[in-house]
């Protein structure tokens, strides 16, 4: 059985994180959607609240199951028993963090692997960060995040202003 493992923050999930787990879970048998915490970040939404936003959008997915963790992501994967993080890539940026993060991984674990997964075109200019800016200003993020949780993050940044 092949399984892989997408971590991210998710906050909030956007369309490009659904369409990287939609596009993952076609390659592997099992997919972990893992929602994680980072201690430099400061979130708009509770990690339970990010996996439940998660779950939410990815549901109509059968081999994808979405989890929480504050720990080390090659603790995860190890106790997963996965054979590969799979992660989104928008830009060449985006691909030396990521390689960077993969040698540092695999210093921890050496049996730690990596998938990366271009972004579509259309959806590779949206970020967590962008859905949050524009959201606090009141401006439509209906095309940045998934449908079912367009109005919970709308209410969520609206109220809060971050």
């Amino acid at each position: 059985m092949i399984s892989l493992l997408f971590p991210g923050s998710f906050d909030p999930f956007t369309r490009g994180h659904r369409d990287i787990a939609r596009r993952a879970s076609k390659i592997c048998d099992k997919l972990y959607v893992a929602c994680m915490n980072n201690s430099k970040k400061h979130y708009s939404f509770s990690l339970e609240e990010r996996i439940s936003m998660t779950k939410i959008s990815l549901s109509e997915y059968d081999n994808i199951e979405v989890i929480g963790s504050d720990g080390l992501l090659v603790d995860i994967f190890k106790d997963l028993g996965c054979n590969a993080v799979v992660r989104g890539i928008r830009s060449e940026s985006d691909f030396r963090y990521e390689a960077e993060m993969a040698m540092a991984n695999r210093m921890l674990y050496p049996a730690y692997d990596v998938t990366l997964l271009p972004c579509r075109d259309d959806l590779s200019l949206i970020s967590s960060s962008i859905v949050k800016e524009v959201a606090s200003y009141g401006g439509d993020i209906s095309r940045m995040v998934p449908s079912q949780i367009v109005e919970q993050v709308t209410d969520r940044l609206r109220k809060d202003g971050n």
